[in-house]
Order: C-alpha cells, then structure tokens, then sequence
C-alpha cells in the first residue's frame, strides 16, 4: 500500500522520472519559463522550489547538493560574477566569466529570491495539445 507516499511518478521508472525532471528544471533556470503538459509541470514546481531554496543559502554545500540535479550547460552569454551583470559578448578590460545553469542559479536567481520565503514558480493553464488534446501548462518563475 501507498499510504501518504504521494509523487508524480509520470509513468516512468524512477532514473527516467529523475532525468526528465533534471532537463525541466534546467530549461526552466536558463529560460525563465518552459511550456509542458499539466502533469510534468505540477511534478517539476516542487522539484524547482527545493532547489532555488537551496541556492538562496550559496555556500559550497548547497551548491554540491544542486550540481547533483541539474545539468550545467552553458547559456551562451558572460557574467561578471561579482556583480552578476550578463553580457551577450565577451568585454574589454572586464573579467567575464562563462554563464552557467548553476552559476546563474546561485548568483541571479538566488539573489532575487533572497527575501521571498517561498512560492517561486507559478503554473498557467493554456490550451490543449493540437496532436493529442493533452492539458498544456506554462510553468514560469515568479
């Protein structure tokens, strides 16, 4: 029995489920907001949440226990990580460092959330799929 065991398995096994939540919720850092079915977006909001939180703290620990479920691609752009200014190419006489999925985590994200005690992500219904009438959802942060 389940009693009290409540999870979005997504009709997955369990490192396919991991996988497909580690890929949500890096687009979702890099892009800002994703659109995918209702189901994967409602799995994804909690998933999110604990890792923002966990960045919100920034030290070596949490950023360990984040490396560990998100993929650190490179977003194409620069960032001072002093500052945490983005640039889209790299300047002259400033030292710019590749921007990451992680470090934009910890070093933007993180820091605008720093005083929001949690509800970081919201979830809007759109239209069903044209293919398969699935329920659509844009899941976007806050």
């Amino acid at each position: 029995m389940r009693h009290m065991c409540k999870k979005h398995t997504l009709g997955k096994a369990k490192d396919q489920r991991d996988a497909l939540l580690r890929s949500l919720a890096t687009e979702l850092f890099m892009h800002g907001e994703i659109k995918t079915t209702m189901t994967r977006a409602k799995a994804l909001k909690p998933f999110a949440e604990a890792l923002i939180s966990k960045a919100k703290k920034g030290d070596l620990s949490s950023i360990r226990q984040v490396a560990k479920h998100i993929y650190n691609k490179e977003t194409g752009k620069f960032m001072d990580l002093a500052t945490g200014e983005v640039f889209d190419a790299p300047q002259e006489g400033k030292k710019l460092a590749p921007q990451t999925v992680l470090r934009k985590l910890f070093v933007i994200i993180g820091k605008k959330y720093e005083s929001r005690q949690g509800g970081y992500t919201r979830i809007f219904r759109l239209p069903p799929r044209r293919g398969d009438a699935a329920e659509m959802a844009l899941i976007q942060l806050v």
